[in-house]
């Protein structure tokens, strides 16, 4: 196995076992090494997956696949400290379902493993090794397996590409704090508390008043007999360090939009992980290099649209770029993988969703979007809607009062922004 191997992936989460499955597909050996004891045992529970990318790889995966929930309602709220404006759509043109990565991972693990890939876990990957300058395999706890490539796909916090020298540290600004947990409910209450039909789900995003004017945002998903709780912030939004992240989950949980939601659920798992978001401007610059290329989280392909999050949709999409750049270079002598890959993703559908979305981080450090518009939205939509002795003044009055009280030069900059960027 050390000396025929094509292709070694470091990781086996959606990027890897993707990249893994299409390229033992092609005919190409590999081996997919997991740190974990087993493919998912890192990540942490729950997430929302679009099909259509993983469906163009594997057409039937919805019949067998550990799904949980087929997302059939989708909401959005602009938090304010007391209450909401939330969006609500059950008319979804897209289908995706949500999942728990601790089965779900194992499961794409096994669709490579069937291809033909060779899956190693329980076994960590301590450096990389060289022959004269150029990357030629791994070492594992003092072997060296030897392989033509070596894919990393180790997630957002890429230590092994960082020591290694391919790539740099991510800003604190392309590089968010994701605090998650996952909550247990009855299915029944569940269908019943979010207006679900059987096996339908729900996607619930927030955003507004979750760190003061600091950039932020949050999720839930309802799962079979689970919730999926929780908050995403750039690490320049957490200046008061990891105290200050763990206080957002909880000031989350107490507000009164998100309490009634997450009532009697008891946490069965807690913890935390970065998690990329700084588009198309915060990739590395080097995505690949003599004998390695990078994808994923490690790639840094989450997108935050301001109203998705496209995180395991993404992953596979870069998973696939990388396996045709892999067996093009494996058929012939040249040109180069870096070449070869770069060719990929720019013409990949992964390019131009980072190409669409590229000013979202940006505009999502804009504090208006925290402050101004929430309370905007939510005094414009109570004086639509009160009934009582004074008389509802006309639309363009209510909007305007609001407006001036919001800043309407930093609410108008604010829209025509995100109108531009959305």
């Amino acid at each position: 196995m050390a000396d025929d191997i094509d292709v070694i992936i470091i990781g086996a989460g959606i990027a890897g076992s993707s990249c893994a499955l299409l390229c033992a597909r092609a005919g190409l050996s590999v081996l997919l090494i997991e740190r974990a004891e087993q493919p998912g045992g890192k990540s942490l529970s729950g997430g929302r997956l679009y099909s259509y990318a993983l469906a163009d790889i594997l057409p039937d995966f919805q019949t067998c696949a550990p799904l949980e929930r087929r997302i059939t309602r989708e909401h959005f709220s602009l938090l304010t400290a007391s209450g909401a404006t939330t969006l609500t759509s059950d008319s979804l043109a897209s289908e995706s379902w949500s999942v728990l990565r601790a089965r779900f991972d194992p499961w794409l693990a096994a669709q490579a493993e069937a291809a033909g890939t060779q899956l190693l876990c329980g076994v960590t990957v301590e450096s990389l090794y060289l022959e004269q300058g150029e990357v030629a395999g791994v070492v594992c706890e003092g072997d060296v397996l030897r392989a033509r490539a070596v894919v990393l796909a180790e997630g957002a916090n890429s230590e092994l590409a960082e020591r290694s020298g391919l790539i740099s540290s991510p800003t604190a600004q392309s590089v968010a704090l994701g605090i998650k947990e996952t909550l247990a409910l009855d299915r029944r209450r569940i269908e019943d508390r979010f207006h679900l039909d059987e096996n339908g789900g729900a996607a619930w995003l927030f955003s507004g008043h979750l760190c003061g004017s600091r950039s932020a945002g949050a999720f839930l998903y309802t799962n079979r007999q689970h919730l999926s709780l929780g908050v995403v912030a750039p690490l320049s939004s957490l200046r008061d360090g990891p105290a200050a992240a763990a206080k957002l989950l909880e000031m989350l949980k107490a507000h009164p939009v998100v309490r009634p939601l997450i009532h009697d659920a008891e946490v069965l798992e807690y913890g935390a992980h970065l998690v990329p978001e700084g588009g198309l401007r915060g990739l590395p610059s080097r995505r690949a290099g003599k004998g390695w290329l990078i994808i994923g989280d490690a790639l840094g392909t989450c997108i935050n649209t301001g109203l998705t999050i496209r995180g395991m949709d993404m992953a596979v999409l870069s998973a696939r770029a990388a396996a045709e750049a892999l067996i093009a270079r494996m058929a012939e002598a040249s040109p180069s993988l870096p070449v070869l890959y770069e060719d990929a993703l720019a013409q990949s559908l992964l390019w131009q969703h980072l190409r669409r979305y590229r000013h979202v981080p940006s505009l999502l450090q804009n504090s208006a979007w925290y402050t101004a518009l929430p309370a905007f939205c939510q005094g414009a939509l109570a004086d639509l809607t009160r009934a009582d002795a004074q008389v509802t003044p006309p639309l363009w009055k209510i909007l305007l009062h609001h407006g001036r009280e919001a800043g309407l030069t930093r609410l108008a900059g604010l829209i025509l922004r995100s109108l531009k960027c959305l």
